[in-house]
């Protein structure tokens, strides 16, 4: 259960950083729209890749990581 709701808060998080991007590229904002773009949404494909860790320590890493950028 906690599982999906950290997918959905992450997927929701991203949705919200393309947002952004789109309304920072639409002002001619575009070099930091790029690196937000980059950052926000790396945050759901470390939480994707620790769902496939090698055990619990890596499970964390991976997590820690994600937490980063927060």
């Amino acid at each position: 259960m906690a599982e999906s709701k950290l997918r959905e808060l992450s997927m929701n998080f991203s949705v919200d950083i393309i947002n952004l991007v789109k309304y920072l590229k639409s002002n001619h904002e575009t070099i930091i729209a790029n690196q937000i773009g980059r950052s926000g949404t790396s945050i759901g494909a470390n939480i994707h890749e620790a769902q496939y860790a090698q055990g619990k320590k890596d499970f964390i890493s991976k997590l820690e990581i994600a937490l980063k950028f927060t």
